[in-house]
């Protein structure tokens, strides 16, 4: 099979192919590959510096935005700081004014200090940890070849990485999993560093070298990563765990975030000391040899490297997959597994499932029953959302999924280093997971805000700025008593509270140490927002949160008292006419609408405007509450469409016709109860039978189509 060359935005340099410790389960020295023996110890400056162009090479010609460096081994720190200085100089030389260099490193950190920290804050490098759990479950497996426990190094290693001078370099923590150790004492282990985030990781295996399963036990994976899921998500997800993250998001048909997981291309290569290109170094695991492709630096570029047959089977989704994962109900979320773990010297190769096939199945389907974030079925509430019977029951479900796909985004942010204002980033990072360990309700907090999904998405546009996470963060933090200062951004001589207001500060700060001293009372530099509560109904009047022009129309600014006192005349009445006309609809609007933002303009009402999702409504001012409490029903209901497609794949979203189709029936069927008006709901009633034979809606979007024309 052919297709489009796929780019390889990852490199794995290996700088020194040795290590200081003899890990069991290493798949570089214990496993069927030996190729490592007959390497330099430590890669070249010929090597480096051909490596460095090479990469620059390929990411001119694919307009590459940003490429990804791991420094790896063996053990990196092995290579001594200067050699790693000369890498970071090729790296960062090479690649300036070509394409953004995200630069990490890997490291069993016994080795990692001051001197190596200091380098590495200098070129921006992020440190990856590899720690198995507590010192039990860490001496299993990582010792020093004389037998002695590399566990206290190791904590030394991440502690003076949590130092305020290195907090914003920590990547995370890299834990293969032995299934005979207690998956509640390694998660507590873990989770007591403090790291940013977790990595999980199956020990590589194949069905000629299986994976140990004590007592014959048919899953026994599944059952430790679900332990540990559980004793995660009890604790508040305190952190990022790659694995349930990527299970997550891609039964809500999203990404994968692993390459242990999922569909995506494989856009991996590995440069070996020598300057050979390989394939995954997991493929080490299978047999001799494996992941070679014959290619070296010197001769061949990176794109003949993406030609090369090894990489391109794993670049055509489930097609590459043995028919027996391409029929199976959690293909778009296991992928078939990692590809080593696929091998059979039987002569079929890696034309097989994984070798850990009924743990990934059991895994998938363990997440989509405590999270309900499967896309193949309809989530709690979803035919009473349809048809408007009890939407709040689906309110439920859609607060819990637009609250995961914002922490999906915030931590794709932080992994996405460095970055603009960085170290206002990681400060007000650090803080939200500290504060989430210790006060359950703070992360809720912070992911509920309308606009925070918003701010992030932009974030990874280019188009918004990390720093105002500090501001997020400041403004649940300060007002609880869960911190007493917190350094945020001033953007045009103004601090942003969102949710709260802002605060005018004297001009040319760029930062400001805030208390809550300086917003919690009467001040003529203080601007809140403007609450607005009528029966069952209670939110403010946002007229100032930067990242609230998400509507189509433009944002007013900021109102005047005679302006403000004209939206709290006129949506009491056009509350009351939605509680009369809708009852079920205005009980789910008081639960789950807290903002509201004044537009400019009114919106065109063919066109899909969701913003904020149902949590916050653009409107343009009005006296006539009738035309008000419409645009209100109507705001609302295309929120909750929008965070239900987060979750639910309902038509083929390539078909932007029937797209806006849907989101303005689904609007229309609410909001005719408003109008009184025959010929709207004769309109209504042609747009849903134009939809309902649409060809591309999927069978979860034709029963929320039949579900709609019930309410009609």
């Amino acid at each position: 099979m052919t297709g489009p060359l796929v780019p390889l935005r990852q490199l794995v340099l290996k700088v020194h192919s040795r290590c200081d410790l003899a890990c069991r389960h290493c798949y570089v020295y214990e496993h069927a590959d030996q190729s490592w023996s007959s390497r330099p110890r430590v890669i070249s400056d010929e090597v480096v510096s051909r490596a460095a162009l090479r990469l620059a090479e390929h990411a001119r010609d694919h307009e590459l935005a940003s490429v990804q460096v791991i420094l790896h081994g063996g053990e990196p720190l092995l290579a001594g700081p200067a050699r790693l200085r000369h890498i970071c100089e090729e790296l960062h030389t090479a690649l300036r004014g070509v394409s953004a260099l995200d630069l990490r490193i890997h490291t069993n950190g016994v080795q990692l200090g001051e001197r190596y920290l200091d380098l590495f804050a200098e070129f921006g490098v992020k440190v990856g940890i590899s720690l198995d759990g507590d010192q039990a479950a860490n001496d299993r497996h990582r010792l020093f070849a004389d037998g002695r426990s590399s566990h206290d190094k190791v904590l030394r290693a991440i502690g003076l990485l949590k130092q305020d001078r290195y907090r914003h370099l920590f990547a995370g923590i890299l834990c293969t999993i032995d299934v005979r150790n207690d998956p509640a004492a390694v998660y507590d282990a873990l989770a007591a560093t403090g790291a940013p985030r977790i990595d999980l990781l199956l020990p590589h295996a194949t069905w000629d070298t299986p994976p140990l399963r004590p007592d014959g036990a048919a899953t026994p994976y599944a059952d430790w990563l679900l332990a540990v899921h559980d004793r995660w998500s009890a604790g508040g997800r305190p952190m990022p765990v790659r694995l349930f993250d990527s299970v997550i998001s891609t039964l809500g048909g999203g990404p994968s975030l692993t390459e242990s997981m999922g569909l995506e291309s494989a856009d991996v290569v590995v440069i070996e000391t020598d300057g050979t290109y390989e394939q995954a170094d997991s493929l080490k695991t299978a047999y001799d040899g494996a992941p070679e492709t014959g290619l070296d630096i010197f001769r061949h570029s990176l794109d003949e490297v993406a030609r090369h047959p090894g990489m391109t089977a794993r670049q055509h989704g489930a097609d590459d997959l043995a028919a027996q994962c391409r029929t199976c109900p959690v293909v778009r979320s296991c992928g078939g597994g990692l590809f080593a773990h696929r091998y059979r010297g039987d002569g079929t190769g890696f034309a097989n499932p994984s070798v850990f096939c009924a743990d990934l199945e059991a895994l998938v389907h363990g997440i989509d029953a405590r999270t309900g974030a499967g896309a193949d079925r309809p989530i709690d509430g979803f035919d009473a959302l349809a048809d408007g019977t009890d939407t709040g029951t689906a309110l439920r479900a859609l607060t819990r999924i637009r609250q995961t796909v914002t922490r999906e985004l915030l931590s794709t942010i932080d992994a996405e280093q460095p970055l603009p204002e960085g170290e206002l980033w990681a400060r007000a990072w650090q803080l939200a997971l500290d504060l989430g360990r210790s006060d359950g309700t703070f992360p809720e907090a912070l992911l509920s805000h309308p606009y925070t999904r918003t701010w992030a998405a932009r974030c990874l546009d280019a188009e918004a700025l990390p720093g105002d996470l500090a501001c997020l963060v400041a403004a649940v933090a300060l007002p609880a008593g869960l911190a007493d200062t917190v350094r945020v951004p001033v953007r045009a001589d103004y601090v942003q509270l969102p949710g709260l207001g802002r605060l005018r500060v004297r001009a040319g700060l760029a930062t400001l140490d805030l208390t809550y001293s300086q917003f919690s009372g009467p001040a003529p530099n203080w601007e809140p927002l403007r609450p607005v509560r009528a029966e069952g109904m209670d939110v403010v009047i946002d007229d100032v949160d930067l990242h609230r022009d998400c509507f189509g129309p433009a944002v007013s600014g900021r109102l005047t008292d005679e302006e403000a006192e004209q939206w709290r005349h006129v949506l009491p009445q056009a509350w009351a006419l939605i509680r009369k006309a809708l009852p079920e609809t205005a009980s789910a609007m008081a639960q789950g609408v807290h903002v509201i933002t004044p537009l400019a303009g009114r919106a065109d009402p063919d066109v899909t405007t969701p913003g904020g999702g149902f949590a916050a409504l653009g409107l343009c001012l009005d006296p006539d509450p009738v035309r008000v409490a419409r645009d209100l029903v109507r705001g609302f209901r295309l929120g909750l469409l929008d965070v239900l497609l987060d979750a639910c794949e309902l038509y083929d979203e390539t078909d932007v016709p029937t797209g806006s189709l849907l989101a303005d029936t689904y609007a229309r069927v609410a909001t005719d109860a408003l109008r009184h008006q025959p010929e709207s709901s004769r309109r209504t009633r042609a747009q849903w039978g134009e939809l309902a034979s649409a060809a591309s809606l999927t069978a979860l979007g034709r029963r929320f189509v039949d579900g709609m024309g019930r309410g009609l």
